[in-house]
């Protein structure tokens, strides 16, 4: 199996604790993020990566090279800032499978890829998405979800309850990259600008998952991952 990583941010939020590290590389548990992340992808059957990178990018390429582990690795650069819908349609140009799993770079989510892989191509999905239940998804934004399948996107904001986007997709590689190329610019949002005027379209199965999730990307869970990583 295939992933692309999005690990081309600026980690704006992030600056106050690394603000020279790209943000999939801050230490967590003595380690680069990123090496963690590696290692669990490995261990669920990945076996190469296209790693999308852009913003001190040089750290990443100098500490991995074309190798983790089992993992073989390439690179699709972003000379400019992209987007995340545009720094995916050129990393898929890059990947060379049909189905292609995507990941953030500063999020976490214990999940079984086999089995979300099994459920994706026995639905027929052109994108399945990994979905968690939160306590409190006002960080997040929602999704709501109809017989499995997800109808639509609501904006962050209100505490409570909900299901989120883990920050884990699995997409038909060729579909996606077409229906990119149909009237969006170089630099656009995967979700905002893609998935959200053509998730009626789309229809993008729901992954329900109950694993462990942590987002790195802002300094309160970046110090709580240091004990979540802990040995």
């Amino acid at each position: 199996m295939q992933a692309i990583i999005l690990a081309g941010g600026l980690g704006t939020r992030l600056r106050s604790v690394a603000p020279d590290i790209p943000k999939p590389m801050v230490p967590v548990a003595s380690r680069p993020f990123l090496d963690h992340l590696l290692a669990y992808l490995e261990a669920q059957g990945i076996r190469e990566a296209v790693l999308s990178v852009g913003h001190l990018r040089d750290q990443i390429i100098s500490h991995y090279g074309d190798r983790s582990g089992k993992i073989r690795i390439t690179y699709a650069i972003e000379e400019t800032p992209l987007g995340t819908g545009g720094a995916l349609a050129l990393a898929l140009a890059q990947s060379s499978q049909s189905s292609v799993f995507v990941v953030n770079g500063d999020t976490w989510l214990e999940l079984d890829y086999r089995a979300m892989y099994a459920t994706h191509h026995a639905a027929s999905a052109r994108i399945s998405i990994a979905a968690k239940q939160m306590e409190d998804a006002s960080r997040y934004g929602r999704l709501r979800i109809e017989a499995g399948r997800i109808t639509g996107f609501e904006a962050r904001g209100g505490a409570g309850p909900g299901v989120i986007n883990a920050g884990v997709y699995l997409l038909d590689r060729n579909a996606m990259l077409s229906q990119m190329r149909i009237g969006l610019t170089e630099k656009f949002s995967f979700e905002a600008d893609f998935m959200e005027p053509r998730v009626g379209q789309l229809q993008p199965l729901a992954y329900i998952t109950q694993a462990r999730f942590i987002d790195i990307g802002v300094p309160e869970d970046y110090h709580r991952a240091q004990t979540f990583f802990a040995p």
